[in-house]
This record gives C-alpha cells, sequence and structure tokens, in this order.
C-alpha cells in the first residue's frame, strides 16, 4: 500500500454508541448473539482523543457499516472509571471487549480470567491470556522513516522528540526516530543532532501525563530554544501543545504520531504538520470482530508493521514543498528495505 494513499478520516461519534462513565448499559444480555455485538472500553484519554481510542473506536465503526456488528464504547474519564468499566463491558453480554492502552491491562488481564468464553483484545499494550488478542504496532519502523525525513529537512540541524511517559509504546516511536536521524547522518555524512532522547540508556525528556497541553508547549518550546525545528510529541493530547508552540514560534515543524494530525488536529495546525506516524488500528478492528464472528479468533498478537501496512507515515500535506523529489526517494528505498529485512529497525520496546 502506498504512503501517499493512506489517510484517516474523523469518524462522527453519535452519542447514542457511546456509554460516558459507569453509567448502566443498555441491552444487557440483548436480544443480539454474543458474537453480534462488541464492547469497546476506552483510557482516560476519552474518545476523542486523536490517537488510538478514537482510531480504534473508528475501527469499530467501519465493523458496523462492513459486518453488521453492533458496537458502543464506555468512555473512562479516571483511573477509577477503569475496571468497573471493563465489568460492565462484560455484563453487556457481548462476544468481544476491546480495551484500549495500558492503563487497561490489570482489569482486562482481571475480566478475562474470570470470563474465559468471552474474547478480549487490548489496544497497545501486551496481555498474556488464552482469551485476549494484543493489537501492537511496530511504529520504530514508520518513526524511522519519520527520523530520516526530520533530518532531511531541518534547517538547524537540530531536531528533537519527548514522550508523555517512559513506557514501551511511548518509546518505541522515539527508538524509531533517532534511528532514523543516525542513519540519514550516515548516507549523507551530517551531524544532525536529535535532543530528547536517548536510545543507549532508554532515557529522556517526558511530561508525565498524555493530557496537559501547557506541558506540552513549555517542553517544546525549551527544544526550540535548543535550535530544534522538527519535533516529535509521543504524547497523546500533550502534543497539541507542541503543535502550538511550533504555531507560535515560526519555521518549526510537528510529526504527529498515532492518526493523520493534518486531519485530526485543528485546521489551525495544519501549517506546522510534517507528516504523522500512524497506526492502522481500523483495519485490525475489523479483522478481529470478523474473526470472532467466524469463530476463528486466537490470542495470536496483531503486530501492525510497514509490511502488512498497519503502520506507516501520512502524506506530507502542505510541507510538500520542504520535501525534495531525492529525500523523498530515499525514504521510499528505506521503506522497501525495511519491509524486505535488508533494514532491520531494533528496539526494546518492540512487540
Amino acid at each position: 500500500m502506498s504512503r501517499k494513499g493512506i489517510g484517516f478520516g474523523i469518524a462522527l461519534v453519535a452519542a447514542s454508541v457511546v456509554l460516558m462513565g459507569c453509567q448502566a448499559a443498555p441491552e444487557e444480555g440483548g436480544d443480539a448473539e454474543s458474537s453480534g455485538c462488541v464492547r469497546m472500553v476506552t483510557n482516560s484519554g476519552g474518545l476523542e482523543d486523536r490517537s488510538f481510542n478514537q482510531s480504534s473506536w473508528e475501527g469499530l465503526q467501519q465493523a458496523e457499516d462492513e459486518l453488521g456488528v453492533e458496537a458502543r464504547a464506555i468512555v473512562s474519564t479516571g483511573e477509577t472509571d477503569l475496571a468497573p468499566n471493563v465489568e460492565q463491558a462484560v455484563q453487556s453480554g457481548c462476544g468481544l471487549i476491546v480495551t484500549v492502552g495500558w492503563e487497561l491491562a490489570d482489569p482486562t488481564l482481571a475480566e478475562a480470567g474470570a470470563n474465559p468464553d468471552v474474547s478480549f483484545a487490548i489496544v497497545d499494550e501486551s496481555v498474556d491470556a488464552p482469551n485476549v488478542k494484543p493489537v501492537v504496532f511496530d511504529t520504530a519502523q514508520a518513526s524511522y522513516l519519520a527520523g530520516y525525513l526530520a533530518a532531511g529537512v531541518t534547517k538547524t540541524g537540530v531536531v528533537a522528540t519527548f514522550g508523555g511517559g517512559n513506557q514501551p509504546p511511548v518509546t518505541l516511536f522515539m527508538d524509531g526516530f533517532v534511528d532514523g536521524v543516525a542513519k540519514y547522518n550516515e548516507v549523507h555524512g551530517t551531524a544532525v543532532k536529535a535532543l530528547g532522547w536517548s536510545k543507549a540508556s532508554q532515557d529522556g525528556a517526558f511530561t508525565g501525563d498524555f493530557e496537559d497541553v501547557n506541558k506540552g508547549k513549555t517542553l517544546t518550546s525549551g527544544f526550540i530554544d535548543q535550535g530544534a525545528d522538527v519535533i516529535l510529541p509521543v504524547a497523546g493530547q500533550v502534543g497539541e501543545g507542541a503543535a502550538a508552540a511550533a504555531l507560535e514560534h515560526g519555521g518549526v515543524s510537528i510529526v504527529w504520531v498515532d492518526s493523520d494530525g493534518y486531519e485530526t488536529l485543528p485546521a489551525q495546525y495544519r501549517p506546522v504538520l510534517l507528516t504523522s506516524v500512524l497506526k492502522n488500528t481500523q483495519d485490525a478492528m475489523v479483522q478481529i470482530v470478523g474473526d470472532v464472528q467466524d469463530d476463528a479468533f486466537t490470542n495470536e498478537p496483531y503486530v501492525g508493521t510497514l509490511e502488512n501496512a498497519g503502520v506507516e507515515i501520512a502524506p506530507y500535506h502542505d510541507l510538500a514543498s520542504l520535501v525534495s523529489p531525492e529525500l523523498d526517494g530515499e525514504i521510499e528505498g528505506l521503506r522497501e528495505s525495511i519491509i524486505s529485512g535488508e533494514i532491520v529497525v531494533e528496539s526494546p520496546s518492540a512487540p
């Protein structure tokens, strides 16, 4: 699948299919067969997080259209909602429960153990149980391309990345990004610096949460003061603060993550969005729903890669003029080398 052909739209979230917090779910047990319905539990980022809660929900809405399954989301607003919401999802009688993010690992494991006949899928986290399918993404492969791109377009010779927390799904992006920068330096004999992350020590710059936009703006402003003009925030909603800082300072671009930021962020940020490192959660959700309906569900992890189009980088959109045909060609060549195995992007956080 061509990189330029991939894009993700924003799904319209209808109130009738969203269950907020821990309120009672209608149709408990229902008349529908268990394989005909699915419940999704978000983490505390909420349903419209411009990240994998949103993209997972879009995938389930796609499954509604294509497979006729009835999908509803249970939205967690804080840590105390998580376990009760997973329990509520199980009580719906649906045959598939989708949970999103590392915060839901323990509640998912507990409910899976107590309900061995129910199928579970957890997005962006691994849980080892016979009825739980991890949905994970080797984002380092795509962020490697983004790092190479960043090194190729920087005018200052300095790029940067930061995370919301030092967790494998976050640092996996950062490992790939700095390796991509290093590859560009190797190929071109340059010395582009990557601030914010040391792959060797597995430590770097973190805001400590995924929701405080001001923290993202402050940290990004600090990087800009050090000369960085391309920045990769791996911090959910916090990344919007990075986009705000880039817009305010001028001459700075952002690499978004999970979804295409050009489509999911407010339009005011489009002028600073260079590309995005994408997780194609949508296709994974449709595939898993179909497997449950066909009685073909297994706990074998779904691992998104460049080869299966589970990860990618988005089009360059308004900043395409920054990317020369030569640089774009090099990136496409790297993409094919990763798919063929000629280049192996390694990370201790790889799924």
